[in-house]
């Protein structure tokens, strides 16, 4: 009971903190708006400019960091607890590169896709980069190894990057492709948002019901197996919850790499091992770090937008290093 109180408490202030950072990011920017103007906006039909420009802007945009921010953190977490390897996360795995070539092939050949059409592009082509990263990953001998996998995952996405490049080239849609692959948020809109946060949701539901199962798998397969759970339907479903929550993320903000990574070891330091806790609580965090950055991007150098993928980079990659310098125990 006590382990249980202390986890809702953690929870609850980190609700705290999100609901603070999701205020700060909507108020500041190149035009900073007032508190009460973003009481009218959320809770009332008042009209001006200010609060057109939380309405139609600032607010799908924060919405969508917060959707694309948790998908990463969960995703990343279910990533690392079901290969057992610390440096697991979408970006690095193949996932994001996946969905990336498949919106370049989609662009391309069928340039009248709707933002249905792109999502699930997304989607096929996240599941095809892991399949080959995990594929390619576990061919040698004993199977799983967290550095011969993060050699897997760089290969394949250099080439699946190289192929929506070319793809871009060869049929002059770059710009188009760029646009998307960016890793942004700018220009986000309700109809995205409608489209694609019922995927995310039931997907992080689907993870909220299989942590259990992922805490045993985490520990080791014997140990799973031996509790009579089945791995691979495990595996499988988790794999498809991965791949929803990456192609999401994808389709709807572009490349955006080592949310997945950094995420889920802060989590655990917080929490502990237990995936119960720490899907929950990869979600609040991953949307609180992604609004962060969103908010830097937008203020550190106003009224010029920094790419907030860029700032992740900033600040996930030593990150990256740390933990590979430490074999995946820098903070555990």
């Amino acid at each position: 009971m006590p382990t249980k109180f202390n986890f809702f408490a953690k929870l609850l202030a980190a609700v705290a903190v999100f609901v603070l950072t999701f205020t700060a990011a909507i108020a500041f920017g190149a035009a900073d708006i007032s508190l009460n103007d973003i009481r009218l906006a959320l809770f009332s039909n008042a009209s001006n400019d200010a609060i057109s420009v939380i309405r139609e802007i600032r607010l799908p945009r924060e919405l969508a960091a917060v959707l694309v921010g948790a998908a990463l953190a969960v995703s990343g977490a279910i990533m690392q607890g079901m290969t057992r390897n610390p440096l697991a996360d979408p970006g690095l795995l193949g996932l994001t590169a996946g969905a990336n070539a498949a919106l370049a092939v989609t662009l391309a050949m069928i340039p009248a896709a709707n933002y249905f059409g792109i999502m699930v592009a997304c989607f096929i082509g996240a599941a095809v980069g892991g399949a080959l990263v995990f594929g390619l990953g576990s061919m040698k001998k004993g199977g799983f190894s967290p550095f011969r996998i993060v050699l897997a995952g760089a290969a394949i996405s250099a080439f699946l990057t190289a192929v929506a490049e070319g793809i871009g080239l060869y049929f002059k849609i770059s710009k188009d492709i760029s646009m998307w692959t960016a890793g942004g948020l700018i220009g986000t809109s309700w109809g995205q948002l409608q489209t694609i946060t019922p995927f995310i949701l039931i997907a992080m539901v689907v993870a909220l019901l299989l942590s259990r199962q992922l805490s045993i798998l985490s520990l080791s397969e014997e140990a799973a197996i031996g509790l009579g759970q089945n791995t691979n339907r495990t595996k499988a479903l988790l794999f498809v919850v991965i791949t929803a929550l990456a192609g999401a993320a994808v389709a709807l903000a572009g490349n955006m790499a080592f949310v997945g990574l950094l995420v889920p070891h802060i989590v655990r330091v917080i929490v502990g091992v237990d995936y119960r806790h720490i899907i929950p609580m990869s979600a609040v965090a991953g949307a609180i770090f992604l609004l962060f950055a969103d908010l830097l991007g937008r203020t550190i150098n106003a009224p010029f937008e920094t790419p907030v993928a860029a700032i992740v980079a900033m600040l996930g990659l030593p990150f990256f290093l740390i933990i590979v310098r430490k074999g995946g125990r820098a903070f555990t």
